[in-house]
């Protein structure tokens, strides 16, 4: 029988912290604590979050009556790491280091790390981070683009799309590293990735500005004509990358991120919205197709997840599309709370090992330099 692990998940974005507590795979609960505007207000820097974001958590497990000391593993989202392969890392005093600095750039989940490790140093427990937002798997060809010096980097959903690869497999009896995908993660930032036997080698860069238009973001675009945006005088810097990052996409064309709002706008007949939504829903096919090509036609399945792969209107219009590709599955939803605990287990379990972060970051050769 396999041995009980109490697993705690933290998992902090820009307003709030998740938390969820599990017994092996079973959820026991999952909550979401909500930060005032006000209050975080008061840090400067991410990392001065910390303390703030630990005590809140602690606040909540007292609520929920769990004691910390029984909790056998801690893990997190992960963040502010360099560029690493995929996998479940041990938060090593080097990983928390890193993630302390932000060496790739400033966002409240390299706090997650943190936190776990100072619980597990605590109490003697064990501190992971699973498949962080720093993955990168590109192929050397896919990190070319047509300036020199300036590389493509993959930004992508990696921890729900490794998660959704292993639970495809799982299902049918496959082992990922053998078989190839294509996974589009459709929510409010849309990534569509190739999957070649176990390794996310290419797709869009959510980060920086690539593929598909999403609800709040603007894509691909015509680099001139942003280059023109830029020097026009009408935005500063940070209203710029404001608009193309944050308000981009369905918002800047509709005014709404809401899926459901633009879907029941077309039933009463918005022509424009229809129109604006069927091209966010080409571009991500186009973007399949271009997944297509770097799998050389050799797809085994091509996987929907995300919350607004519920949509049924944006499945079967993308079926439309890409279709006669592969055969297509709908695991619609986020995993990635249940895929931190997953990541933790397999490597308690001893199914997979553990990968021991560096802090050497991927590096191109040297003709390259």
């Amino acid at each position: 029988m396999d041995k009980n692990y109490k697993i705690l998940v933290i998992n902090p974005g820009s307003t709030s912290t998740k938390i969820a507590l599990f017994n092996n795979e079973e959820e026991i609960f999952n909550t979401n604590i909500s930060h005032e505007p006000e209050e975080m207000k008061c840090f400067k820097e991410v990392q001065e979050q910390l303390p703030y974001r630990r005590d809140m958590v602690e606040r909540e497990l007292a609520l929920k009556g769990t004691e910390i000391s029984d909790i056998d593993i801690f893990v997190g989202r992960g963040g502010g790491l360099v560029p690493i392969a995929g996998g479940t890392y041990e938060v090593t005093a080097k990983l928390a280091e890193h993630a302390s600095k932000g060496m790739s750039g400033q966002h409240p989940a390299q706090l997650a790390s943190q936190i776990c490790k100072q619980f597990a140093d605590r109490y003697g427990k064990h501190a992971f981070v699973v498949n962080p937002p720093d993955v990168d798997e590109f192929d050397l060809i896919a990190r070319i683009s047509g300036v020199k010096g300036l590389y493509r980097e993959s930004r992508i959903h990696a921890l729900n799309q490794k998660e959704v690869a292993l639970r495809y497999c799982a299902a049918k009896e496959r082992k990922y590293n053998e078989i190839n995908l294509i996974i589009c993660h459709i929510g409010g930032g849309i990534s569509v990735t190739a999957h070649r036997k176990g390794k996310m080698v290419d797709s869009n860069d959510i980060m920086n500005g690539d593929g598909p238009m999403a609800p709040t973001r603007a894509g691909s675009l015509p680099y001139l004509k942003v280059i023109k945006m830029a020097y026009s005088g009408e935005y500063t810097e940070k209203e710029l990358v404001s608009k193309l990052n944050k308000e981009g996409g369905l918002t800047d064309h509709l005014g709404t991120a809401d899926a459901k709002e633009v879907e029941k706008r077309i039933i009463d007949g918005d022509k424009y919205a229809e129109t604006v939504y069927n091209a966010m829903i080409y571009q991500i096919a186009k973007s399949v197709g271009s997944c297509a090509c770097v799998l050389k036609g050799n797809v085994d399945a091509i996987l929907l997840t995300g919350g607004i792969s519920h949509s049924k209107y944006l499945v079967d219009t993308l079926k439309e599309y890409i279709g006669w590709i592969s055969p297509i599955e709908v695991m619609a939803g986020e995993f990635e709370m249940e895929a931190l605990a997953a990541g933790a287990l397999r490597v308690m379990r001893g199914e997979e090992e553990a990968v021991v972060y560096t802090g050497q970051p991927l590096s191109l050769p040297a003709c390259f330099s």
